[in-house]
């Protein structure tokens, strides 16, 4: 996708032990993550994280990951984000991906990893860094770790020409279709929670409680990530949008 190489990494399961901040934002998290499961990797030797390129006291960006596989140097862009499909968004398949607050897209971070981040390692300001580590930037292969979930219109049929399918995680609605669910009790995560799979050992509300919620939620022009239980003990994602 726009020529960008997914890295590949162990599926296999790593449990953490550290204690993460409350207060850390969730892309933050997500690297967190990302770099625990690496260091477990016995193929993978992290070279330098998270170090941000400066110039003249301005950032110019961050190199999140520079890392060996089998003694390949990478330079490893990280992402996990969360799209909702909106065919009334651009003209082509990528545009119509948007974040929940349409703020985001997924062809704007594509974008910005191919055009800046990326770039980035070329700059002479990433020269110290790759002198540093005794690399040279012209042998280090550029991939992404690129994770999303990806949430359709409700009672919706998508084609997907381009990502995989296992990536749909649920769907989304407006305010006003929450009604249909009335029966249903409900669920609103943390945004660090966002990337776990639902669960029933959570505190449930009915549909009154939850509406309030949602609308405390809209009246900021945020839309809230929800857990629904439906009366078969189903338990979806959704998103409920201001928009």
């Amino acid at each position: 996708m726009l020529e960008l190489q997914q890295f590949q990494s162990s599926e296999k399961g790593i449990t953490i032990d550290e204690k993460i901040p409350n207060a850390i934002r969730l892309g933050n998290y997500v690297e967190r993550l990302v770099s625990h499961q690496l260091n477990h990797d016995e193929r993978i030797q992290i070279l330098k994280e998270n170090t941000q390129i400066i110039s003249n006291k301005i950032t110019l960006g961050e190199i999140d990951c520079l890392l060996l596989q089998y003694q390949q140097p990478i330079h490893l862009e990280i992402a996990y984000k969360f799209y909702l499909y909106d065919a009334s968004v651009g003209t082509s398949f990528l545009e119509h991906w948007i974040g929940p607050n349409r703020r985001d897209s997924l062809l704007l971070k594509l974008n910005k990893i191919k055009e800046k981040q990326f770039p980035l390692l070329y700059s002479t300001q990433c020269e110290s860094l790759l002198e540093e580590l005794n690399l040279n930037a012209k042998d280090i292969q550029q991939q992404t770790f690129f994770k999303a979930q990806l949430f359709v219109p409700y009672s919706k049929t998508i084609e997907f020409p381009l990502l995989n399918r296992k990536c749909i995680y649920g769907f989304y609605i407006s305010s006003k279709e929450l009604s249909n669910f009335q029966e249903c009790k409900f669920y609103i995560p943390k945004k660090l929670d966002w990337i776990i799979d639902p669960h029933t050992q959570v505190d449930w509300m009915n549909f009154n409680n939850v509406n309030k919620r949602i609308q405390e939620f809209h009246q900021k022009q945020s839309a809230p990530l929800c857990w629904m239980k439906q009366s078969n003990g189903e338990i979806v994602k959704m998103f409920v949008v201001w928009w």
